[in-house]
């Protein structure tokens, strides 16, 4: 009777590790889709002046007064609506560079982008990213 109440859990385990490690999408990890296109959701912040003038992960220099980003993994070139989710104020970004290299955080805006969306004020806030290319 042990034997069958043993195998039972470990059937009923195996069937909780399966369903967990299928649940592993973009919509479980702070994403999702909306009309098709890719949502994330986390935290962002901004860099400016310290950057300025540097090159970028694409090659390009940095200018904080351009509509620019930086995230991990989108490629190079794809524009992005980020969504301010304290205040709805919303503005589009080309990814260019690579980062945020902060923990927790999703992307990293321009100094103009993250004017736009009232980001300076607070330095980080939770967002809203959609891909839109």
């Amino acid at each position: 009777m042990k034997w069958v109440r043993f195998a039972a859990l470990s059937v009923l385990l195996m069937l909780l590790v399966i369903a967990y490690a299928g649940c592993a999408c973009c919509c479980c990890l702070g994403g999702g889709t909306s009309g098709g296109r890719r949502l994330e959701y986390g935290m962002a912040s901004y860099y400016g002046k310290d950057f300025h003038g540097r090159k970028t992960a694409s090659g390009e220099t940095f200018n904080m007064y351009d509509l620019t980003a930086a995230h991990k993994k989108l490629a190079f070139g794809t524009k992005v609506r980020v969504t301010n989710m304290r205040n709805g104020e919303s503005v589009v970004v080309r990814i260019n560079d690579r980062g945020p290299f902060v923990h927790g955080r999703i992307i990293d805006l321009s100094y103009a982008a993250a004017k736009e969306i009232g980001l300076v004020e607070m330095g980080v806030t939770k967002v809203r990213l959609e891909v839109l290319n």
